[in-house]
C-alpha cells in the first residue's frame, strides 16, 4: 500500500485525465475502480482493512473491493451504486479522477452529472448479458456529453470461459451502435474486473486479444486535443483588488481558462461591453508565465482599467462566442417536478449568473432508440429533451459540441435552490 508522501511525489506535475464509469446495474463498475486502485497501491492500509472487514461480516468469501467506492449505506445494503463516487489516485504517468456513476435507470440524472466533466468514459458490459437498454442509453449519454473517448470494458470474461466469440459478437454489436453515435474514439476490452485480468496487468487468458490492458490505455490516451485551443475563451470568475497599501496599483481577473490559449501582448476584448485592451501580465499561483490553455487558473493583466466583471467574457476581437438571450438547448431534468414552458429558474453560464424562462418544448428524446417525441408538453425526471429559453441578461457562449464549458449551464430552482437542469446549447441556426 502507498504512504500519503509516496502519493504526494507521484502526483507532482503529471497529466491530469478524468474519467467515469457507466453501464447496467452489476456489470461490476464499482468492482472494477476497487481493483484499479488496488492493483496500482492506490489505498491505504486501514481502507483495505475496513473492506476486509465489512466483506467478512457481510458473509463474502472474497474481499469486496466494490465496497472501496459503494460508501453509502443504502448502496451497501443493496449491492448497487446510487450516487456518484469520486476516487482519485495516481501513477508516474498520469493522475486519474473516477466518477463511479450509477447504473441503475432511475439515477440517469447522478450518471449525467458524474460524466459532465469526464475526458474519458468506460462503459462496462456483462459478457453473459451483452448489450441491453442500459448500455444503450448510457453510450447515447455520452455521445450528447460529447465525451472523446470511450472505452468499452466487457466484464466477466470468466463467467463465459474467456470464449473470443462471445467477445466478437458484443464488440460487432457495439460497433453497429456506435455507427449511430457521434463518437471518435472506440477501444475494446476483455476482462474481468473481480479477478484483475487486463485490468492493470495483461492476461493470459485472452491471447487472441492484442490490446492493451485497461491501466495501460489510461495511461496513454491521447487528450491533449479535447480542448478547443483555437477559440480564446476567458470567463471572468473574480476581480483582484488587494487592499494592502503596497498592491493599491494591482488590478487582475482571476478564472479559468476554458478555450484557446492566452500571450501576454495579445489583443482582447470584454464582453459583453465591446472594450478592447491588450494582456500585459498572465500570473498563476506559482508565478507569471508567458501563456496559458486550459484548463489553467489564472489571473489576467490589462494595459487599461476597463469595466470588467464576474460573468464578463475575455476572447479575441476576430474570434468571439456568441453573444444573446434567446437559446436553444439540449436539457437533462433531474427533479420530480417537471419542467414545462413558462416556467422561471435561475440559470448559471460559466461564471454568470441570471435568470431565465422557457419559451418552448421542442421534443424529448428517448435515450435507448434516439427518437424524438414531439409535441410533448413536459419533461419529467431524467427526461432528456430539446427546450427554447431566455435569459434576463445576455450570455457570452459556444455550441456545446464546440465547447463544452461555454456550451454548458445548469438551471436552478430559486425557492429550493436545488439544481434541476443540466443544458448543453445549440448554435442559433439549428
Amino acid at each position: 500500500m502507498s504512504s500519503s508522501n509516496e502519493l504526494l511525489a507521484m502526483q507532482s506535475g503529471a497529466e491530469l485525465l478524468r474519467f467515469s464509469t457507466c453501464g447496467s446495474v452489476d456489470d461490476g463498475k464499482s468492482t472494477l475502480i476497487g481493483r484499479l486502485l488496488y492493483d496500482t497501491k492506490s489505498i491505504f492500509e486501514d481502507q483495505l482493512q475496513h473492506v476486509e472487514d465489512v466483506s467478512r461480516r457481510r458473509g463474502d468469501e472474497y474481499t469486496n473491493l466494490a465496497l472501496l467506492t459503494d460508501g453509502l449505506r443504502a448502496e451497501r445494503e443493496q449491492g448497487i451504486t446510487i450516487d456518484v463516487a469520486y476516487r482519485y489516485f495516481a501513477t508516474p504517468r498520469r493522475k486519474f479522477i473516477i466518477a463511479d456513476t450509477p447504473g441503475h435507470v432511475q439515477y440517469t440524472r447522478n450518471m449525467v452529472t458524474g460524466a459532465s466533466t469526464a475526458n474519458l468514459a468506460i462503459v462496462l458490459i456483462d459478457a453473459r448479458q451483452g448489450v441491453v437498454e442500459q448500455t444503450r442509453r448510457h453510450s447515447l449519454i455520452t455521445s450528447l456529453l460529447r465525451i472523446p473517448h470511450l472505452v468499452f470494458a466487457i466484464n466477466k470474461m470468466d463467467l463465459v470461459a474467456w470464449d473470443e466469440a462471445v467477445y466478437r459478437r458484443i464488440e460487432n454489436d457495439i460497433r453497429g451502435l456506435a455507427a449511430r453515435l457521434d463518437v471518435r474514439d472506440l477501444c475494446f476490452i476483455p476482462m474481468s474486473a473481480l479477478h484483475g485480468d487486463n485490468v492493470v496487468n495483461r492476461s493470459d487468458k485472452t491471447p487472441w486479444y492484442a490490446g492493451p490492458p485497461l491501466l495501460a490505455h489510461l495511461e496513454s490516451v491521447f487528450i491533449a486535443s479535447d480542448y478547443n485551443l483555437i477559440d480564446v475563451r476567458f470567463p471572468v470568475q473574480w476581480v483582484v483588488r488587494p487592499q494592502s497599501p503596497e498592491y493599491h496599483d494591482y488590478r487582475g481577473y482571476a478564472g479559468q481558462v476554458a478555450g484557446g490559449v492566452l500571450r501576454t501582448g495579445d489583443e482582447v476584448v470584454v464582453l459583453p461591453s465591446g472594450i478592447t485592451s491588450k494582456i500585459t501580465k498572465i500570473e498563476t499561483f506559482d508565478g507569471p508565465v508567458d501563456e496559458a490553455f486550459p484548463p489553467m487558473s489564472v489571473v489576467v493583466h490589462l494595459d487599461s482599467d476597463v469595466d470588467v466583471s464576474r460573468g464578463d467574457m475575455i476572447c479575441r476581437p476576430n474570434n468571439r462566442p456568441i453573444v444573446g438571450q434567446d437559446l436553444e438547448a439540449m436539457i437533462c431534468w433531474m427533479t420530480d417536478k417537471p419542467l414545462q414552458p413558462r416556467a422561471k429558474y435561475a440559470l448559471k453560464h460559466t461564471t454568470r449568473n441570471t435568470r431565465a424562462m422557457i419559451t418552448g418544448l421542442q421534443y424529448r428524446m428517448d435515450v435507448n432508440t434516439g427518437h424524438r417525441t414531439e409535441g410533448v408538453n413536459e419533461l419529467g425526471l431524467n427526461d432528456i429533451g430539446r427546450i427554447s429559453l431566455r435569459t434576463m441578461t445576455p450570455i457570452c457562449y459556444d455550441e456545446y459540441r464546440r465547447n463544452r464549458t461555454t456550451g454548458s449551464f445548469i438551471l436552478v430552482d430559486e425557492a429550493t435552490n436545488a439544481t434541476v437542469g443540466a443544458g448543453m446549447l445549440l448554435s442559433e441556426q439549428r
